[in-house]
């Protein structure tokens, strides 16, 4: 995909390039890294003759609004184990549930202490043979397959730059870039979790050290917003005519302006951050942000 350069007052001051791969116009409704994850995934499942994909996620999860999306468009049925038992009656209302059902997935509205077992072997054999012939899928798409689809973001230009940006959610996608990145390069992970784990989750899968977690920019943790997040986005926006969703890259391009501000990269420096996608999951946001009478994301 296309990299388009951001020219901002933050990035004139500190004299440094900054550049967005725009990842989330690969496909309308696959976009991004769900894109990359899911690639490698799919051809497996067909290899093995599977014709299911199963797999997990909460209310407003891209991850479930992408796989149902890519079992309709390869013919494959969809499953996706949802965390909140409370959801199975609203699911018109969610505007990323009544997307996936729309595209032919089934649901399993499960307890949030049973869906914390959801990795448990247990669990796995439980809904195996439950669901018969099943391709099982992890929480946010991360495994070696989705490590070796996120392995293709960078392409032979992007090895010019000095820094690559990503946002960071179970892990996967920044392993990719991790392991087909420069050794000379710097790979930035703006986690939009709260906790230090996903250290250890990304050594399982990265095979290189030239990475570091930035973990100041989660305004809350997983899927939180507020005010100044909110007008950030709104504000990127209208500079730029580049939406970012507020769970993933809004906070990772307040995190990289921030630290261009505070000095944190050297002058004549290009950055390359990484859209993901996600941008489905701004209408959830903004009902939730309605709610509490905060400004909405345009």
């Amino acid at each position: 995909m296309h990299n388009q350069e951001i020219v901002l007052e933050e990035t004139k001051n500190a004299n440094v390039q900054l550049f967005i791969k725009r990842e989330d116009l690969i496909h309308p409704f696959i976009s991004g890294n769900k894109f990359r994850k899911l690639k490698y995934n799919i051809a497996e499942a067909k290899r093995l003759n599977h014709d299911t994909l199963l797999t997990f996620g909460g209310a407003y999860s891209n991850h479930i609004a992408a796989t149902a999306y890519a079992g309709f468009e390869n013919n494959l049925k969809t499953i996706g184990v949802i965390r909140g038992e409370e959801l199975l009656d609203k699911v018109e209302e969610n505007p990323t549930l009544s997307f996936a059902k729309k595209h032919g997935m089934s649901f399993k509205f499960v307890s949030r202490s049973d869906y914390r077992r959801k990795e448990e072997p247990a669990f796995i054999a439980s809904l195996k043979n439950t669901y018969h012939n099943s391709f099982i899928i992890p929480e946010g798409g991360t495994n070696d397959l989705a490590v070796k689809g996120c392995k293709e973001i960078l392409e032979k230009e992007d090895f010019d730059f000095d820094f690559i940006c990503v946002a960071v959610g179970t892990g996967g996608t920044i392993s990719g870039l991790i392991n087909c990145s420069q050794l000379r390069q710097q790979v930035l992970g703006f986690p939009a979790l709260k906790g230090n784990f996903l250290q250890t989750e990304i050594c399982k899968f990265a095979h290189q050290v030239n990475w570091n977690l930035h973990t100041d920019y989660h305004f809350g943790g997983y899927a939180k917003a507020d005010k100044e997040l909110v007008n950030f986005l709104n504000c990127f926006k209208e500079k730029t005519d580049i939406p970012l969703d507020p769970v993933y890259t809004g906070k990772m391009m307040f995190g990289i302006l921030d630290l261009i501000k505070k000095g944190y990269f050297k002058e004549n420096t290009k950055i390359l951050a990484i859209h993901t996608g996600g941008l489905q999951g701004i209408s959830g946001m903004n009902i939730r942000l309605k709610q509490k009478n905060l400004p909405l994301i345009k």
